[in-house]
């Protein structure tokens, strides 16, 4: 038998998941806490992360005051490792006064300058799922050793968060300073591997023999959950996370005889999609501000609002800039030029439909297209 190539050895491989920086800064956080609480020192920490597994972190430092414990997580990016992969998270626990759990920002966390993001102007960088984390971990911490009134400052830093930014996106969308602590699951989910898309196409290969007619293409978890509800009657099999791999799947989903295609996902990867760029990683291409304010012309927003949405910080941002100016028609509009894209590079001879949706699940905008020059947007048809 001929040796396998490179290729073929790596896409053998199981794909091996990372931790997001949320993970470990909440680890951190409870070994920190546990040490204040008991004077011990604690070498590991077990979190419940976002998707309901229990993990363990090892604890790689840890330092003690009189009234604080700073104890430091190695971040492990996985088999698809990110510019944070290797860096020192570290969370800083001290009592105060006044009950409550108090979240903030220390040196090589970055803070929010420009809206359209998910934490608001002034705050520290840490997304809402990882809040959320640290929360319920710190408050957990607390009932266990029965202090549930007692008010907890958690500081989470990552010492070479400033230089780490650099490699990174957050400086264009104002968040200065260093790195931002992300993650909705807990885990890093290797995205961009010759394994990761080879997995692809074994799920489409999968729906077709499972009798299949239609493939739902989605950006991710969430996602993937519109879609589900969307079409409830669709089997399981049909249902497939591309991550950013959107023209590579599309083009394998036509190559495996599927005459329909519905790709769903948020504006920030989708609106990269509707300029052209069929692999959506957050370093493949920037958001094309220009080519976003000539779809707003299209909807109907005057030269004032396409400026501001040249200016807009990201693609949501420029979304929610069109939503407060009652012009929802733009979103049928960016998908309908996803779909004409997704239609061109695949090729033709398909049913391309489009669905934006928000973070929460809620449709956006929508909208089908199979080859005529005028493309079915259809924000009701479900």
């Amino acid at each position: 038998m001929a040796a396998k190539t490179s290729t073929e050895a790596e896409s053998d491989k199981p794909l091996r998941h990372g931790y997001t920086t949320g993970s470990n800064a909440t680890a951190a956080a409870k070994a920190s806490l546990v040490r204040l609480i008991t004077g011990e020192p604690v070498p590991f920490a077990e979190i419940l992360l976002p998707i309901g597994e229990r993990v363990t972190f090892a604890i790689v430092s840890q330092e003690a005051g009189d009234n604080w414990v700073e104890s430091g997580v190695i971040k492990d990016g996985g088999d698809d490792p990110d510019a944070t992969h290797g860096a020192l998270i570290l969370a800083r626990v001290e009592w105060q006064e006044e009950a409550g759990i108090v979240l903030d920002g220390g040196v090589g966390v970055g803070r929010v300058t420009k809206p359209g993001l998910a934490v608001p102007v002034g705050e520290p960088a840490i997304n809402p799922v990882p809040r959320k984390m640290l929360r319920t971990t710190v408050q957990e911490v607390l009932n266990q050793f029965e202090l549930m009134d007692r008010g907890v400052k958690v500081t989470i830093s990552v010492p070479q968060g400033e230089e780490i930014a650099k490699k990174t996106l957050n400086e264009r969308l104002g968040i200065v300073g260093g790195i931002s602590i992300l993650g909705t699951r807990g885990i890093v989910v290797p995205f961009s591997t010759a394994a990761y898309k080879a997995s692809v196409v074994q799920a489409i290969k999968v729906a077709k023999a499972s009798g299949c007619q239609a493939l739902a293409l989605t950006t991710g978890g969430r996602s993937e959950k519109t879609a589900i509800e969307l079409y409830p009657e669709w089997p399981e099999e049909a249902f497939i996370q591309m991550g950013d791999f959107v023209g590579f799947s599309a083009f394998h989903g036509k190559k495996q005889g599927f005459r329909r295609l519905s790709v769903v996902g948020m504006m920030g990867k989708l609106s990269k999609v509707a300029q052209g760029v069929m692999m959506v990683h957050s370093k493949s291409a920037p958001v094309d501000f220009n080519f976003l304010a000539a779809v707003a012309a299209d909807a109907g927003a005057d030269e004032a609002l396409q400026e501001q949405v040249r200016q807009a910080n990201t693609a949501t941002h420029a979304g929610e800039l069109m939503t407060a100016a009652g012009l929802p028609q733009f979103f049928d509009l960016l998908a309908a030029c996803c779909s004409r894209e997704v239609h061109r590079h695949v090729g033709g001879e398909i049913e391309i439909e489009t669905i934006l949706t928000t973070m929460q699940g809620a449709i956006l905008g929508r909208a089908m297209y199979d080859g005529n020059d005028c493309g079915d947007s259809d924000r009701d048809r479900g």
